[in-house]
């Protein structure tokens, strides 16, 4: 008898069932093979056995931008836009590759996207800055928007409002004269109007000569003027309009005053004596002399040579680029007559449109090289800052450009530094090239910026590779790539794509390559 226990596993059993399960699964999938693909899932790449053709990189499909009447048909492989599609084509969004389209004037009055018609452009030199603007420019004139470059430094602008068929003003020293006393297009327009708003503008015109006069003075002494000789000045305008059937010119003021009618000795309390009313006016009539005498006698001693003609929609750009960047001077006193003449256009242009004898108009002010306006000379800094506070009331839209924050802290004056801080706080839309990290602290108490907005301006402020074997230009990284920002909405990316037509109208380094040129020609 045996008494071993019985084995809990038969081993030849479990062998046999070991050697069949190989089989049983090659007749399994045999069996599959037969069913057809059909019943085969393939991953999110395709099949991945051998011959099925798996895809280890998976292309971006092609992505095409039409209206929603083109593209209906596509339906369900239609998308909304991730950008603004309301304003000028400025070009495509760097992540995406959408169409941007954006100015200040079509998202403050459009689209309802900013609360100011302003936009302020920062970057180093040589990104494109003027560039961008000038695509607005050309947009906005499309949309029937009037364009003006109220003193052009460079010049930028020139080569494109002449393209466009507008109206090229030139000042400076042998160059043409502004007559600061010439009413310009009010006058005319005055006559069209009922007796209310004639009077209104006239006033208005009235006040503006007087401004601009006071501004001049206080530019040519680097001070401000004292009340009694603005209320002498003010008088010797009005007896100025009465005597003279004409369009005065500075040196007839002077005559006023040098003679001193009972209008004009009234307002100095002379009382009769002739020294008082001296002492009273002398130091105005030094100073009005001296602008005639000195550096700004050839610009405003006479008629306005080439009056702003707002009938023509290519625009207007006042190109004074012929007065050197020494004579701070004079190019501060010229940038204020173009502001006062341009606005006297503006205002007359509305003065119509109010009695319905005119339609309508936008006009874009574009105020390039901010940071040498603002050093020109005292005055301007208050000009600026009244501009952007009333740009909304006077239907105007505006750019200011320069290159950095800094720019606009720099200034001598503390009042003037927190006033040009306000220009960048109250623009509808910052528009930002490259710029370097020092930067980011003042950028950010304007617009916040993610690190990775911060990191993507500081990488485009890099300056090109350095190959001195190519014959051409580097390009550095960031020419033409902005970024948008609205407050603390995440900002837009883009690169600013050129037509054939447009590159002619915006190389600024028109005398390097022609230099350039002439070099070669004379190696050869």
């Amino acid at each position: 008898m045996n008494d071993s226990p019985e084995p809990l596993i038969d081993a030849e059993a479990l062998a046999a069932e070991t050697r069949e399960i190989p089989r049983k699964r090659a007749k399994k999938n045999k069996k599959k093979e037969k069913t057809g693909d059909a019943e085969r899932k393939p991953g999110h790449r395709g099949f991945g056995h051998r011959g099925g053709g798996r895809a280890s990189y998976v292309e971006m499909p092609p992505e095409w931008r039409g209206t929603t009447v083109q593209v209906c048909g596509l339906w369900p492989f239609g998308a909304g836009s991730g950008t603004p599609m309301v304003g000028v084509p400025l070009g495509r969004e760097m992540t995406s590759g959408a169409s941007l389209c954006c100015d200040p004037i079509s998202w403050f009055q459009r689209a309802n996207l900013i609360h100011n018609p302003s936009v302020l452009v920062l970057g180093k030199p040589g990104l494109g800055k003027s560039t961008l603007i000038r695509r607005m420019v050309m947009g906005l004139a499309g949309y029937g928007v009037f364009p003006m470059v109220l003193g052009d430094l460079k010049p930028d602008y020139v080569d494109l409002i002449r393209a466009m068929g507008g109206q090229i003003i030139k000042l400076g020293r042998g160059l043409g004269s502004l007559n600061v006393l010439d009413p310009g297009a009010t006058a005319a327009v005055a006559a069209r109007l009922p007796e209310q708003a004639r009077a209104k503008l006239v006033a208005d015109a009235h006040g503006r000569r007087l401004n601009i006069v006071a501004a001049l003075v206080t530019t040519l002494r680097g001070s401000p003027i004292a009340d009694i000789e603005r209320s002498v000045l003010n008088a010797a305008l009005r007896v100025l309009d009465e005597r003279h059937p004409g369009v005065p010119v500075l040196p007839d003021l002077i005559k006023v005053i040098n003679e001193g009618p009972e209008r004009l000795r009234a307002v100095t309390l002379a009382r009769g004596d002739e020294a008082r009313y001296r002492a009273a006016v002398d130091p105005l009539h030094a100073s009005l002399l001296g602008m005639l005498d000195g550096p700004m006698g050839e610009t405003f001693a006479h008629q306005t040579t080439t009056a702003i003609q707002l009938d023509n929609p290519g625009g207007v750009c006042i190109d004074i680029s012929g007065i050197d960047d020494a004579d701070a001077e004079l190019q501060a006193a010229v940038l204020l007559a173009c502001w006062s003449d341009g606005f006297g256009a503006v205002e007359a242009a509305h003065a119509l449109a109010d009695e319905g004898l005119a339609p309508q108009r936008h006009f874009f002010v574009v105020l390039d090289e901010l940071w040498r306006v603002l050093r020109a000379g005292r005055g301007l800094v208050d000009r600026v800052d009244a501009l952007t506070r009333l740009n909304r009331q006077r239907g105007l839209g505006q750019a200011l450009i320069t290159h950095s924050m800094a720019d606009l802290l720099a200034l001598t004056d503390q009042a003037d530094r927190l006033k040009a801080k306000g220009f960048a706080e109250r623009a509808g839309m910052v528009i930002c090239g490259g710029l370097p990290q020092a930067e980011m602290p003042m950028m950010n108490e304007v617009v916040r910026m993610s690190s990775a907005e911060q990191r993507m301006i500081v990488d485009w402020s890099t300056p090109p590779s350095w190959n001195p074997t190519l014959n051409q230009d580097a390009e550095p990284p960031g020419r033409g790539r902005f970024l948008v920002k609205v407050g603390g909405r995440p900002g837009i990316p883009f690169k600013v794509e050129l037509t054939s037509v447009e590159k002619d109208v915006n190389d600024t380094n028109k005398r390097w390559i022609h230099s350039t040129t002439r070099a070669s020609a004379n190696t050869a």
